[in-house]
């Protein structure tokens, strides 16, 4: 038995019944509101390329509302946006932590929002290590190497220097976005949707 439920306003042409998701998705919006894994890096890189493929001349928005979570199921969200020729519009909204910091510092220069009661938190990558001594060296090797690259990015994106930003990612760091803006991780507070910066 199907339990869906099915509504349709009369004239409104779009079933309510549809995902949330997808219709954002019909709008060219992205959300990413949980922990970055994964299986919601996949489908984000999807939803990107998808897009791409449609209209490589549109933007894309990207909502973020994010602790973070896995460095490597980032790089491939933010690999995706970077191979993508549309500009990226992120927009951090109630935390955007870690991953979900950087993500959104590395949307497209000038397209970078936060909505004024968001929280951004930068810090260094962690990650948990095991086995032989000689695994782990080689993962330790590996972890150092990543958080250089990740400092490297986060400096590109912000402006800051590779120094500043080795620094203040030693612990967490939170920032208002107000401060946000000032450090250089968005280029905008916005308050209300405005139609010069829709899609």
């Amino acid at each position: 038995m199907n339990d869906k439920v099915t509504m349709t306003a009369p004239g409104a042409g779009m079933n309510l019944g549809d995902s949330v998701y997808d219709r954002l998705l019909r709008e060219r919006i992205i959300f990413l509101g949980q922990q970055v894994d994964d299986e919601i890096a996949n489908k984000i890189c999807a939803q990107i390329l998808l897009l791409t493929a449609e209209d490589p001349s549109r933007d894309i928005s990207l909502y973020i509302n994010s602790p973070g979570g896995s460095v490597s199921a980032g790089m491939a969200i933010y690999d995706t946006m970077k191979y993508s020729p549309c500009d990226i519009r992120t927009y951090g909204m109630g935390l955007a932590a870690s991953m979900g910091q950087f993500l959104l510092s590395g949307g497209t220069k000038g397209k970078r929002y936060a909505l004024p009661h968001a929280r951004i938190m930068m810090h260094q990558p962690s990650a948990g290590v095991g086995g032989t001594a000689a695994d782990i060296a080689i993962q330790a090797e590996q972890f150092a190497q990543t958080k250089r690259e990740m400092a490297e990015l986060i400096a590109e994106h912000t402006g800051q220097t590779f120094e500043q930003i080795t620094k203040d990612s030693d612990r967490d760091r939170w920032f208002t976005a107000q401060e946000a803006k000032e450090y250089g991780i968005v280029d905008h507070v916005i308050e209300h949707a405005d139609r010069s910066i829709s899609n």
